[in-house]
Protein backbone atom coordinates (compact mmCIF):
# COMPACT_ATOMS: atom_id res chain seq x y z
CA UNK A 1 0.00 0.00 0.00
CA UNK A 2 3.56 2.55 0.53
CA UNK A 3 3.81 2.83 -3.32
CA UNK A 4 -0.32 3.22 -4.18
CA UNK A 5 -0.22 6.16 -1.32
CA UNK A 6 3.44 8.00 -2.70
CA UNK A 7 1.27 8.22 -6.04
CA UNK A 8 -2.00 9.53 -5.07
CA UNK A 9 -0.03 12.10 -2.89
CA UNK A 10 2.40 12.53 -5.56
CA UNK A 11 -0.26 13.06 -8.45
CA UNK A 12 -2.02 15.72 -6.64
CA UNK A 13 0.63 18.23 -7.40
CA UNK A 14 1.91 16.55 -10.56
CA UNK A 15 -1.70 17.49 -12.17
CA UNK A 16 -1.39 20.82 -10.82
CA UNK A 17 2.47 21.79 -12.63
CA UNK A 18 1.30 19.77 -15.77
CA UNK A 19 -2.41 21.65 -16.03
CA UNK A 20 -0.45 25.14 -15.55
CA UNK A 21 1.75 24.24 -18.47
CA UNK A 22 -1.11 24.09 -20.52
CA UNK A 23 -0.75 27.79 -20.05
CA UNK A 24 -4.80 28.36 -20.53
CA UNK A 25 -7.37 28.20 -18.27
CA UNK A 26 -10.05 25.48 -19.19
CA UNK A 27 -7.02 22.93 -19.55
CA UNK A 28 -5.85 23.91 -16.04
CA UNK A 29 -9.23 24.00 -14.57
CA UNK A 30 -9.51 20.38 -16.17
CA UNK A 31 -5.95 19.14 -14.08
CA UNK A 32 -7.11 20.78 -11.22
CA UNK A 33 -9.91 18.68 -11.28
CA UNK A 34 -7.78 15.92 -11.69
CA UNK A 35 -5.62 16.85 -8.45
CA UNK A 36 -8.64 17.01 -6.66
CA UNK A 37 -9.59 13.28 -7.63
CA UNK A 38 -6.31 12.24 -6.63
CA UNK A 39 -6.68 13.68 -3.00
CA UNK A 40 -9.85 11.58 -2.74
CA UNK A 41 -8.05 8.89 -3.58
CA UNK A 42 -5.15 9.65 -1.16
CA UNK A 43 -8.14 10.02 1.69
CA UNK A 44 -9.52 6.24 0.38
CA UNK A 45 -5.80 4.86 1.05
CA UNK A 46 -5.63 6.25 4.61
CA UNK A 47 -8.83 5.59 5.60
CA UNK A 48 -7.90 1.54 4.72
CA UNK A 49 -4.28 1.71 5.76
CA UNK A 50 -6.42 3.08 9.34
CA UNK A 51 -8.66 0.19 9.29
CA UNK A 52 -6.18 -2.19 8.72
CA UNK A 53 -4.52 -0.52 12.13
CA UNK A 54 -1.25 -0.23 9.37
CA UNK A 55 -0.63 3.71 10.37
CA UNK A 56 -1.35 5.77 13.69
CA UNK A 57 -4.54 7.39 14.42
CA UNK A 58 -3.00 10.62 14.84
CA UNK A 59 -1.03 10.72 11.91
CA UNK A 60 -3.85 9.43 9.96
CA UNK A 61 -6.04 12.45 11.15
CA UNK A 62 -3.55 15.10 10.41
CA UNK A 63 -2.52 13.90 7.17
CA UNK A 64 -6.98 13.44 6.28
CA UNK A 65 -7.27 17.34 7.34
CA UNK A 66 -4.17 17.83 5.18
CA UNK A 67 -5.98 16.66 2.33
CA UNK A 68 -9.38 17.92 3.35
CA UNK A 69 -7.68 21.21 3.16
CA UNK A 70 -5.68 20.60 0.12
CA UNK A 71 -9.57 19.54 -1.91
CA UNK A 72 -11.06 22.83 -0.38
CA UNK A 73 -8.61 25.28 -1.47
CA UNK A 74 -8.14 23.68 -5.20
CA UNK A 75 -12.13 23.80 -5.08
CA UNK A 76 -11.87 27.59 -4.72
CA UNK A 77 -9.29 28.22 -7.33
CA UNK A 78 -11.37 26.11 -9.75
CA UNK A 79 -14.45 28.28 -9.01
CA UNK A 80 -12.76 31.11 -9.58
CA UNK A 81 -10.97 30.30 -12.80
CA UNK A 82 -14.28 29.29 -13.95
CA UNK A 83 -15.97 32.43 -12.73
CA UNK A 84 -12.74 34.34 -14.74
CA UNK A 85 -13.48 32.43 -18.00
CA UNK A 86 -17.10 33.16 -18.08
CA UNK A 87 -16.35 37.33 -17.31
CA UNK A 88 -14.04 36.73 -19.83
CA UNK A 89 -16.39 35.51 -22.55
CA UNK A 90 -18.78 37.47 -21.75
CA UNK A 91 -16.48 40.42 -22.93
CA UNK A 92 -15.69 38.89 -25.65
CA UNK A 93 -19.41 38.72 -26.68
CA UNK A 94 -19.97 42.29 -25.76
CA UNK A 95 -17.01 43.49 -27.78
CA UNK A 96 -18.18 41.81 -30.99
CA UNK A 97 -21.16 42.79 -31.15
CA UNK A 98 -20.19 46.44 -31.28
Amino acid sequence: MKDPIKRAACSMSDNIAEGFEYNNNPDFIRFLNYAKGSSGEFRNKLSILNLANKIDDDICRELYARSIEFSSKTKSLIDYLKKFEAAKKKTILKSTKT
